[in-house]
């Protein structure tokens, strides 16, 4: 059947493929092939409206409580929360598939006014082939995020609108919607809650803050001073500085755990033995102490990269810009605040935003070398210790107090706050910008 180019036919195209999925496809572009995956795929999700719609049901009373029932056959909330978000995806990727059909059935209208006749179904089908190659070549890797980065993220910010936490911990009890009042209680609460979490947010900013330009700055001026000595032996020592970098955290960290014990740790005996000090030192007894002593360690720990990362750039200055500073009469220290540091920082500021970013989580440093310790007023209440940083915070709630309601806010919480970051970071790299044009 010949269609008319004019308004009223592209209106009936348009209100046919929104009625049915390919409807347009079979009964006006004669394009079966589209047409049919179009019907199927709608066909299909209609066949399972009922489990949908059940499950819908599910995600939003998240179950009854039973318990005359076996605990096995009770209800349990949370694998009704995530099927429920499953669902949802399922049904995002479904209007997806639902939009595509419509714009293909317009665009497929388009190229007939515009060519004035139909192709046939093997040019037809041959360029549904090539067009579909990416979205089906894709369509794994789409699959793969959605079910195993965006349903969990889902899922973890849906139970902070929840109650789950210990005496509502399925099969047993259920877990019921409390919109926000975990934001409440943490933020808005004149109560140990949210002065623990006012304390270990302000921590965990400040120590993301000095352990990132302690590291970024002493390896700094390290890489300046190997660079600028002139020494046989300056590769050895190159060597050494990185191999602080190079051992595992973990591994670090509980030996630094042990050398700074204030009992017998070694650091306080031998400075004892050498007369430095009369009475051990509570490196890690102490919360200022402990804060310090966990910047000092890290630093010890995070410097030697880097010191690598200023070597690497400092070697793609020229030395015909320093030569000429110094026939300008600049000294070493104008050289390099005047030329090496600028060249230097333009190249790695990325890096020390994502460094950043990186402290912020920095579980491994935190938590194997103080364990969160030592306690303070609210640790009864909140098991917060003086070192704890919102991530070590998130692990104690979850394994210890079972608060995974309130370890979801705190989650959430440090998203809010990253995420400008790593979205300024990431539209700023090389890659994003040569996408974009």
């Amino acid at each position: 059947m010949d269609l008319p180019s004019d308004k009223s036919a592209e209106k009936k195209i348009k209100i046919f493929a929104s009625c049915f999925m390919g409807l347009s496809h079979l009964l006006f572009l004669k394009d079966y092939v589209k047409g049919i995956f179009f019907a199927l795929c709608e066909i299909v999700f209609i066949g399972f409206i009922p489990s949908i719609v059940r499950k819908l049901i599910d995600l939003v009373t998240l179950g009854s409580p039973h318990p005359e029932l076996p605990i096995k056959m009770r209800d349990n909330s949370i694998f009704m929360l995530i099927d429920g978000i499953l669902i949802l995806a399922v049904i995002a990727v479904f209007v997806a598939v639902y939009y595509m059909s419509v714009k293909s059935a317009e665009n497929g209208y388009k190229e007939y006014c515009r060519t004035g006749r139909f192709k046939n179904q093997k040019d037809l089908f041959d360029t549904a082939l090539g067009k579909s190659f990416p979205i089906f070549g894709l369509a794994p890797a789409v699959v793969m995020v959605v079910v195993f980065v965006v349903v969990p993220l889902v899922f973890s910010v849906a139970v902070a609108f929840t109650n789950y936490s210990e005496g509502h911990i399925p099969p047993n009890n259920t877990v019921d919607w409390v919109g926000f009042k975990n934001f409440t209680d943490l933020l808005a609460g004149n109560n140990t809650w949210s002065h623990g979490l006012l304390r270990v947010a302000l921590w965990t900013l400040v120590w993301a803050f000095l352990a990132t330009f302690t590291c970024y700055f002493g390896g700094l001026i390290v890489a300046v001073w190997l660079k600028e000595i002139n020494f046989t032996i300056a590769p050895v020592f190159r060597f050494i500085f990185i191999l602080p970098y190079a051992v595992p955290s973990v591994i670090s960290m509980l030996v630094w755990r042990n050398l700074l014990n204030g009992t017998f740790g070694i650091v306080n005996r031998t400075l004892m033995s050498i007369g430095l000090i009369d009475s051990p030192v509570q490196w890690l007894g102490n919360p200022l102490m402990a804060q310090i002593t966990c910047v000092m360690v890290n630093l010890w720990a995070g410097f030697g990269y880097f010191m690598l990362l200023s070597l690497g750039t400092m070697t793609a200055i020229s030395e015909d810009v320093n030569e000429a500073a110094k026939i300008d009469g600049a000294s070493r220290f104008q050289t390099f605040t005047k030329i090496t540091l600028p060249l230097v920082l333009y190249q790695t500021v990325p890096l020390i935003i994502m460094s950043f970013a990186h402290n912020v989580n920095n579980f491994g440093a935190i938590y194997f070398l103080t364990n969160g310790t030592p306690p303070v007023a609210d640790s009864t209440t909140t098991m917060a210790g003086g070192t704890d940083i919102l991530v070590t915070w998130i692990y104690k709630l979850t394994v210890n107090l079972m608060k995974y309601n309130y370890a979801s806010v705190i989650a959430v919480m440090i998203f809010i706050v990253l995420a400008p970051f790593m979205i300024f970071n990431f539209k700023n790299t090389k890659a994003y910008k040569e996408g974009s044009v």
